[in-house]
């Protein structure tokens, strides 16, 4: 049996929305940031203290990211995950770009706005992440804007890991009509059932 652990108002909806659109059987530990990741028993399964991890029959993976690519690889077939070398590159590519292009600067966003407290909340930050953002959402809004999902005409796993980035525009109420392909793009990717499924958890 699989199981994930790890809140999904964490990054552990990453891979909870790629085992949900892999139809897979899993158990969903609901583990919490504060307390539960520092307990001995967990920090045998991820000594970093982090969320999510991944228990597939014995076989331990941690990071998100991570973790959805070893699921899309094992268990997906194409084109969610792809037949090609090639594909495997984009796939690698718009994966790595929503973590290292678009992550940081939403996160310092939903940190500013509603994790810190309210003294030390900072307006620049917020500014400067958002004007961060503009470049590689016009980045991918020209990939959109000439085909339906990243990789072409079919939603991969590439398009589930970047919009899965892009849920925290949710949280923080960023307004993304700036960039209509993405916009379209990404109601067509948090419409799929797999994501709505994955709202209902905890």
């Amino acid at each position: 049996m699989i199981k994930l652990y790890g809140t999904v108002m964490s990054r552990a909806g990453r891979p909870a929305w790629a085992l949900e659109e892999l139809g897979l059987k899993y158990e969903h530990v609901p583990i919490s940031f504060q307390g539960d990741t520092r307990k001995p028993e967990y920090l045998k399964i991820n000594p970093n203290g982090h969320i999510p991890s991944l228990d597939d029959n014995g076989l331990i993976v941690w990071e998100s990211m991570a973790i959805n690519l070893y699921l899309a690889e094992k268990y997906g077939k194409a084109p969610f995950w792809p037949a090609t070398v090639e594909g495997h590159a984009g796939t690698y590519q718009w994966s790595f770009f929503g973590m290292t292009e678009l992550e940081p600067h939403l996160i310092a966003i939903l940190i500013n706005k509603l994790f810190l407290p309210a003294e030390q909340r900072s307006e620049a930050a917020v500014k400067n992440a958002t004007t961060a953002l503009a470049a590689p959402l016009k980045v991918l809004d020209d990939r959109l804007k000439s085909q339906e999902y990243l990789l072409g005409k079919d939603f991969t796993i590439a398009d589930l890991n970047v919009a899965s980035v892009l849920t925290l525009s949710t949280f923080v109420g960023f307004d993304l009509s700036g960039t209509p392909a993405v916009q379209k793009w990404f109601q067509k990717c948090v419409s799929r059932p797999s994501q709505q499924k994955v709202g209902s958890l905890k």
